[in-house]
């Protein structure tokens, strides 16, 4: 089959060209990028006012399958995706049952070949049942074909089992995901600890939860050699942090959500638990951080966290709610009205973030526009202007605090592999 994107522009982060030119695909393959190209295809798409880049990677998605497939399947979960510009996303093991064994891992690939209209990786735990007490069967899961290992959700408290389980990881070259959280630290916190939200008598959590445990990881990883991957970073230390284990070369990577680099705590008027995600809402000054982070390459990866909930356990206010937000459908926007429409990013840097270096942590062979590479693409248009609207996500969940804003950037076409297979029409 050919396939035709003609009149873009071009952004491959690979070499960080940026060039007017139309993309040839033949059967699943970019075979020639050059402007005006004259060819009878199968199908073309026009991408005048576009920029065709490789498609979005997403290091961090909660497809809950199995276990809570009222909240999200791994078919929805891959339409979200796929909606939102994503042609890979990598799925976090803390379903139920927990992603801990060969069988489970096994479960999601097969159903994501069977279902899933973008490439779906799922990852694995690093202790049994998540329970922190005994590592889980990580070699048997990674000769099922994890891409890396997790306990997102949690933090391993042990010390010493997780030295074990980065010592493994450093053995099968594979990343850890960390999410990073001093449990003993919560006390039922529920939203960030500072003026604003002690002013409506929520029980908080500071920015040591999250800096402590960074600051173990970042050691760890020092000790054992493996390759650190910092999950949903909130915090201004987390940002200093990162750039001083860089200077000592430490393989550390590090990634910022969305919703950690738009909102603040102050955004949070009424109980509402759409608010609600873990790590909390921080304040300006940690906001202007990470952004600053991201901008000057301190921070690699822009991902999602994306993370499903019905609008009844929602619905049951902040204190009560379960933490998380959908992410798989704003991203993109969010990304281009927040960071580069403001100046903090340029477009080679937002698919840097989103593409390149998201394939650089995995080990893939993604996250370019080159000839001879796999079409995995988006057609963005930068420029396209709307509200975002949760009723028109694909995702079976719509626990977004982002309804009604104005954003700028619209996803056009997503293809995976030379299928198309979303397009705004």
């Amino acid at each position: 089959m050919l396939l035709l994107i003609k009149n873009g522009t071009v952004i491959n982060p690979g070499d960080k060209t940026q060039q007017k030119a139309d993309v040839l695909v033949e059967d699943g393959v970019i075979k020639k990028i050059a402007p005006k190209q004259s060819v009878k295809a199968d199908k073309v798409i026009d991408a005048k006012d576009c920029m065709v880049m490789p498609g979005f990677i997403d290091l961090h998605v909660h497809l809950r399958d199995p276990g809570q497939e009222e909240k999200e399947t791994v078919e929805t979960g891959a339409k979200a995706a796929a909606h939102g510009g994503y042609t890979t996303i990598v799925a976090m093991p803390n379903t139920k049952p927990v992603v801990d064994n060969p069988d489970v891992v096994n479960y999601v690939h097969h159903k994501a070949e069977d279902v899933a209209v973008v490439n779906v990786l799922q990852v694995g735990a690093i202790t049994v049942g998540q329970r922190g007490t005994e590592l889980a069967d990580i070699e048997g899961m990674v000769e099922a074909g994890i891409p890396a290992i997790s306990e997102d959700g949690k933090s391993v408290m042990n010390a010493q089992i997780y030295r074990e389980a980065m010592t493994l990881a450093r053995k099968y070259d594979i990343p850890v995901l960390a999410h990073c959280e001093d449990i003993n630290l919560v006390h039922g916190g529920v939203v960030n600890a500072d003026e604003a939200t002690a002013k409506m008598h929520f029980p908080g959590i500071t920015n040591s939860v999250e800096d402590i445990i960074i600051a173990r990881d970042i050691m760890l990883a020092k000790e054992t050699g493996a390759a650190l991957h910092l999950c949903h970073c909130s915090t201004k230390d987390s940002v200093r942090m990162v750039e001083v284990a860089k200077k000592e070369g430490i393989r550390v990577t590090a990634e910022v959500c969305p919703h950690h680099f738009t909102l603040t705590s102050d955004d949070i008027k009424e109980d509402d638990a759409n608010y609600k995600m873990n790590p909390p809402l921080r304040t300006k000054e940690d906001v202007e951080a990470l952004k600053e982070g991201l901008k000057n390459d301190i921070m690699d990866v822009i991902s999602t966290d994306h993370a499903p909930h019905t609008a009844i356990e929602k619905g049951a206010g902040i204190k009560r709610a379960p933490f998380g937000i959908v992410g798989l459908e704003t991203v993109a926007a969010l990304t281009m009205t927040e960071l580069v429409d403001k100046g903090y990013l340029t477009i080679m840097q937002m698919a840097e973030k989103m593409s390149y270096n998201p394939a650089k942590v995995l080990g893939l062979d993604k996250g370019v526009v080159e000839e001879g590479k796999v079409a995995d693409l988006v057609v963005f248009n930068p420029k396209k202007e709307y509200e975002i609207d949760p009723s028109t996500f694909y995702s079976k969940s719509r626990n977004t605090p982002f309804g009604g804003k104005k954003v700028k950037g619209e996803v056009e076409a997503t293809i995976v592999a030379g299928e198309v297979v979303y397009e705004n029409k």
